[in-house]
């Protein structure tokens, strides 16, 4: 059963389990699954994030973004009429990841254009804070909700710490 979820709030504390990759020897053991605070935490530190779409004839594209971690939900902002934007206008679902390989953190999710005035205040705040940066636009500021995450470290055990949440 997948975690009931909160309109204001996103996904609860998401459920772990092993991700299937046959092939990789991941462990099958409850011992060595990562809690959703190392997820978190690295979702809340990234500076930079590579966000994956699908343009409408099925071809990939991915490229990074700036983003900020907030309320169980990363929040990023692209040109109106970017190919990211414009791929998420087409198809919403996306892949998104923080920089590091080394303890890759992999969320999938639906992307939708935020328009709540409150939480796009918070993000300029928390935007200005991570980067220095001040946001002032209305537009094409994309909240993803995630669906599943995935997690690896691979300096502690890729076999033993690879984890996937589900919401």
């Amino acid at each position: 059963m997948e975690s009931e979820k909160d309109s204001r709030t996103g996904p609860r504390e998401p459920r772990a389990t092993r991700p299937y990759m046959p092939g990789y020897g991941i462990s099958t053991a409850r011992e060595g699954i990562l809690p959703w605070s190392w997820a978190r935490e690295r979702l809340e530190r990234a500076r930079n994030y590579f966000v994956a779409t699908a343009r409408p004839d099925g071809r990939p594209h991915c490229m990074p973004v700036w983003a900020v971690w907030i309320d169980e939900r990363l929040i990023f902002s692209t040109g109106t009429s970017s190919r990211k934007a414009r791929n998420l206008a087409s198809n919403p679902e996306c892949v998104i990841t923080t920089e590091s390989a080394v303890e890759a953190v992999i969320l999938e999710g639906r992307a939708h254009e935020e328009r709540d005035p409150e939480l796009l205040d918070r993000w300029r705040q928390a935007y200005r804070a991570k980067y220095d940066w001040d946001m002032d636009y209305t537009e094409g500021i994309f909240t993803v909700i995630p669906q599943r995450v995935f997690g690896f470290n691979e300096t502690a055990n890729f076999e033993g710490t690879a984890t996937r949440w589900l919401f």
